[in-house]
């Protein structure tokens, strides 16, 4: 890998549906150059509307990677995101020593920007345990326990996520110590310096653009795929906002109309987490949502040397 630091990766981050899609093609557009997409759900080819994968117009307009590029039926985890995206962009760096990552899962954007952190091995009988405890005893119920070994963790992880409690519960407690206690220990020296751009939007305004979004996922067919996904609902890649609420619809456990408000509040409250996580992240340059693109990307361009 190349040791130059005259290589900027700018990376976009906030919640969802506040625009981050559409920031990306601009400032890729503008320095012409490629988007990766470090959205763990759109890395799935059975998930379309429910992940507000870019759309072909979007995708033509500049070229991008990390989207839909497996199937639910693999696994792919943060490591592999991480290795694979630090080799492609030092092939893209030969072309253009300006690329851009944009997405809202925010250990993926740290994965990149700086690197995984260690941890010991954990004896594989405690996460089966926890898988049996997830399936007897609920999600919620691992979630208590995480609030007791690791409270600063719980504030942080994705509670709605059960494999990343499972992972927070089972390094907690394979090892005596709280996962939150292994994190930022080591940063890995990368090829290239960040810029981190940040959209942002009061409360009201961030929760009526998630609401319409999810009627637009709707209006283009949300259910029909959330039911051709049904055989596969117990697959960690689906157990994501979106398509959970329509699977206990699918299964009788609550109605239509209640299934549909639950994603609207899921999305909420996964918005308020991904705000929490951002908001931590150093040297970010926050824009207003509706900021013209061109006063971001000329505040881009005053860092660059």
């Amino acid at each position: 890998m190349s040791l130059t630091k005259n290589n900027y990766l700018i990376v976009v981050i906030g919640p969802t549906a506040i625009g981050k899609t559409a920031l990306a093609i601009k400032i890729a557009q503008h320095f012409n150059c490629e988007i990766i997409s470090c959205d763990s759900r759109q890395f799935f080819k059975e998930m379309t509307i429910g992940t507000a994968v870019p759309s072909k117009e979007e995708l033509v307009s500049a070229p991008h990677h990390f989207i839909q590029n497996i199937s639910i039926k693999n696994s792919f985890s943060v490591g592999d995101f991480e290795r694979e995206a630090i080799a492609l962009l030092e092939d893209l760096f030969k072309k253009n020593n300006i690329q851009v990552m944009v997405g809202g899962s925010g250990l993926y954007v740290n994965a990149v920007i700086e690197g995984l952190d260690d941890f010991p091995d954990i004896n594989p009988s405690i996460r089966e345990q926890l898988n049996k405890q997830l399936l007897t005893e609920g999600l919620e119920f691992l979630q208590k326990q995480l609030k007791e070994v690791d409270p600063v963790h719980y504030q942080n992880v994705a509670l709605d996520n059960p494999q990343r409690v499972i992972r927070a519960l089972e390094v907690s407690l394979g090892t005596g110590k709280p996962y939150s206690s292994f994190l930022n220990k080591k940063k890995n020296t990368r090829n290239f310096t960040p810029i981190i751009v940040g959209l942002e939007a009061e409360r009201q305004a961030m929760y009526d653009r998630i609401n319409k979004r999810v009627d637009i996922m709707l209006e283009a067919g949300l259910l029909q795929e959330a039911e051709s996904l049904l055989p596969y609902k117990n697959y960690n890649a689906l157990q994501t906002v979106g398509y959970r609420e329509l699977f206990d619809y699918f299964d009788n456990k609550t109605s239509f109309e209640v299934a549909i408000e639950e994603i609207k509040k899921n999305t909420r409250r996964f918005a308020k987490r991904q705000i929490t996580w951002f908001k931590r992240t150093p040297n970010t340059f926050w824009f207003d949502y509706q900021t013209p693109y061109s006063t971001i990307t000329n505040a881009i361009e005053s860092q660059i040397k």
